[in-house]
């Protein structure tokens, strides 16, 4: 009795003392990036491109998953409410900031979610049909006020980055523009080659072949610094609005309670695979920005985006609940 009473204890202390031995060897399989929006887009081809990177170092497939919808509310729920062991994260972009500023009701609250480390951006680049007679965002403000407010500005939908863009230039300028709200960036794009619309704002991956087949017309960039491999298209800062400023970034996030060392890890891998030139390669090749960061450096830029955009914000909503 007193033997098997000893085996049973010995077990018990073994099992107990191999458990963290177990959950140290993070990851034992798959990962999944869970993603906003549909393939092909800048939010979905930055972590695309990085995932690659990251699975080499961690030795586990990092696979990509697609949620599109509800200006990625699905997506940003799903990991909001996934078990925080370390196989389920969020690609998130700057809806992760917006959708609470702008909607009353939200299935997940903000604190559902931790940073893990930021990603790479894809400078917004403001566009017109050529046959808009401007080139340059000043030229621009001046020719939409003398529309009579008449002027067309297409989104991809209500709190994207393009309706943030028209929103800032409104708030610089005094210039009121008629939005008119696509379903997705490809679709507002398409609107403002068809001439259906006047200008609008999207990532640079998404508008850069356009412009460079002369299907539209670039008037600035409103990213921090000049697009890398295309340094022509001058920045919003450097032609008088500072303001006018905004990106389409994605940044990796966990949910809540995800414990710390697997969260230092993904960041490490993360800024590891960001280093790499095939990495790297790929993402200035499609005119994104390779940035990467701490922890603590992505929570800076959330509490900065959010205090940055709220009155922005405020305003959307006044103007399109009249």
């Amino acid at each position: 009795m007193l033997g098997r009473l000893v085996i049973f204890v010995v077990s018990f202390v073994v099992c107990a003392v191999a458990a963290p031995a177990a959950r140290a060897e993070w990851p034992e399989r798959a990962i999944h990036w869970v993603v906003g929006f549909a393939p092909g887009g800048a939010n979905d081809l930055i972590p695309r491109f990085t995932a690659e990177g990251v699975s080499k170092l961690i030795g586990q497939p990092v696979v990509i998953d697609n949620r599109p919808g509800a200006g990625a509310l699905i997506a940003t729920d799903l990991v909001a409410h996934a078990q925080p062991d370390g196989y389920t994260f969020l690609v998130g972009a700057a809806n992760t900031v917006t959708n609470s500023l702008l909607l009353k009701d939200m299935p997940y609250k903000d604190s559902d979610l931790v940073p893990v480390g930021m990603i790479a951006a894809a400078p917004s680049t403001i566009v017109v049909n050529p046959s808009v007679p401007v080139s340059n965002l000043a030229e621009f403000v001046a020719w939409a006020k003398a529309q009579g407010g008449k002027a067309t500005w297409s989104t991809a939908g209500n709190g994207s980055t393009p309706d943030f863009v028209g929103e800032m230039i409104k708030e610089a300028t005094g210039v009121s523009f008629t939005i008119v709200p696509y379903r997705s960036g490809g679709d507002s794009v398409n609107g403002v080659i068809a001439n259906d619309v006047s200008a609008t704002s999207e990532a640079s991956i998404v508008v850069l072949p356009k412009i460079q087949a002369g299907m539209l017309k670039a008037i600035a960039t409103t990213y921090e610094k000049r697009i890398s491999i295309y340094p022509s298209i001058t920045t919003t800062a450097e032609q008088g609005f500072p303001t006018v400023q905004i990106s389409h970034w994605a940044a990796l996030f966990a949910p809540a309670g995800t414990p710390a060392p697997i969260i230092a890890r993904m960041n490490a891998a993360l800024q590891e695979a960001l280093k790499m030139p095939d990495v790297r390669g790929k993402l200035t090749a499609n005119a994104i920005e390779p940035i990467g960061g701490s922890v603590v450096e992505l929570a800076s830029f959330m509490k900065s985006e959010r205090q940055r955009l709220s009155d922005l914000a405020a305003n959307m909503k006044v103007s399109k609940d009249n």
